[in-house]
This record gives structure tokens, C-alpha cells and sequence, in this order.
């Protein structure tokens, strides 16, 4: 089994949630007392959320960059960045790995794919929404990527950073959520990728009229396949 680096902290609150989907899975299929052989390095998420809003890309990068080498240095043998946004800096993290970076678009990307989906939603904070780093990748897939208007596109960003990274879970804002699926589907979205970590905390499927793409597990499940492939 490879060891799996996380990179974390960006909320704890989904980096929670992919200790546990990982060690879950590996669980799933390696039998009821097995688990993941991983490292986490959880940031401090107060600096990293001021360089965003501040438009300093370059010292958040500094600080993933850092966290990067430590993994690798202490044994990772993949590094798996636990939040979309960030992903804007992906590009300066592997440069300086020399084991992979497990990109999160490209396990997203291949489920709506087998799925039959060629148009989706994408619902994530406003840096993903409205910058290319993340729809991009989706688009060079072959994916056409919906974005919310910019009324929703405020209010999908806001629940994320005032409620769900700081695990407020509220009716309202799922209602809220589901309003912007359902414009979303009204342009012709087929699927809804929650691209936030976050997200998968207020919208399960059942809580929407198409399929959802959840990030967060769809990476995880990437990360546990990298460490399982070559056997136990």
C-alpha cells in the first residue's frame, strides 16, 4: 500500500471528510481492520483565506508549496490537495514534487464522463466559479461547465465561507443551494459538481433532482486507488 499525503486544513471541516472516506474505502476493500497508511499536513486556514481574499496567490502558493515538501519528505508517495480553490496554485505544487499530485478535476471529470454527462453545473466558491484554473481542466476534458448567475454565484460563495467551513449546516441554505440546481438545470445542466470540499456536508443526492459530482469523494476515491494499485 502507498502512502497518501494530504494537504489539509482548508476547511478541517472537509478535511475530515476525506480521512474518513479514504480510510473507509480502504476498508471497503481490504477487509473490517484495515486502514489507510497517510499523511496529513493541516494548515492554519486564517492566512490562507487572507491571501485569497486579498488577492495574494503567490504567498498562498508559498504556503501549499511548503506543506508539499514536508509530505514528501516524511514519506508521501502522492500528494492529494483537499480543497478545489487552492487547486489555482496546483501548477507550482508538483513542480516541486517528485511523486504525483493528484489533481481533483481529473477524477470529477471522468465520472461525469462514464456517466454519460456532458454538460454540468459547477457550484464552488467564487474563485472557482469565476476563474478558469478548475473549468478548464473540465473543459479540456471534454465537458461544457455552467456557472451560476452572479446573484447565486454570491450566495453559494458566502454559505460556503460563513456556514460550511465553520460547520454551520442550515435548511435555509440548502434550499438556497437547490434553487441555484435548479436554474442550473433549467440552462441544461445533466449533473451538479459540487466543487467545494465543503458542499458534500449540506447536499446529499437526495436533496437534488440531478446526479451530484461530490469533489471531495471522487478525490478520494482517486487517492485510495493510487495507494492500492499495486497491491496491499
Amino acid at each position: 500500500m502507498r502512502t497518501i499525503g494530504l494537504i489539509g486544513g482548508m476547511s478541517w471541516e472537509s478535511s475530515a471528510e476525506y480521512y474518513r472516506l479514504i480510510n473507509q474505502q480502504v476498508r471497503d476493500r481490504l477487509g473490517p481492520l484495515r486502514s489507510a497508511r497517510l499523511l496529513m499536513y493541516s494548515l492554519d486556514f486564517g492566512p490562507v483565506e487572507q491571501a485569497q481574499h486579498t488577492g495574494r496567490w503567490d504567498l498562498a502558493a508559498q504556503i501549499l508549496v511548503d506543506a508539499a515538501r514536508r509530505l514528501e519528505a516524511g514519506g508521501a508517495e502522492c500528494v492529494v490537495l483537499c480543497t478545489n480553490t487552492m487547486h489555482k496554485v496546483a501548477d507550482q505544487i508538483q513542480a516541486v514534487l517528485s511523486v504525483p499530485f493528484l489533481h481533483i478535476a481529473d477524477p470529477t471529470a471522468e465520472a461525469a464522463l462514464e456517466a454519460g454527462t456532458l454538460s454540468v453545473g459547477l457550484l464552488g466558491t467564487a474563485f472557482t466559479m469565476e476563474q478558469d484554473f478548475l473549468k478548464q481542466r473540465l473543459v479540456d476534458r471534454g465537458l461544457k461547465v455552467l456557472v451560476p448567475d452572479t446573484v447565486d454565484r454570491q450566495a453559494v460563495h458566502r454559505i460556503i465561507y460563513d456556514e460550511l467551513c465553520v460547520g454551520v449546516i442550515s435548511d435555509s441554505s440548502r434550499q438556497r443551494y437547490q434553487q441555484v440546481i435548479q436554474a442550473l438545470m433549467e440552462r441544461g445542466a445533466q449533473a451538479i459538481i459540487l466543487g467545494c470540499t465543503e458542499i458534500g456536508l449540506l447536499l446529499k443526492p437526495e436533496h437534488s433532482p440531478l446526479p451530484l459530482l461530490d469533489t471531495t469523494e471522487l478525490h478520494a476515491r482517486a487517492a485510495v486507488a493510487f495507494a492500492l494499485d499495486r497491491g496491499a
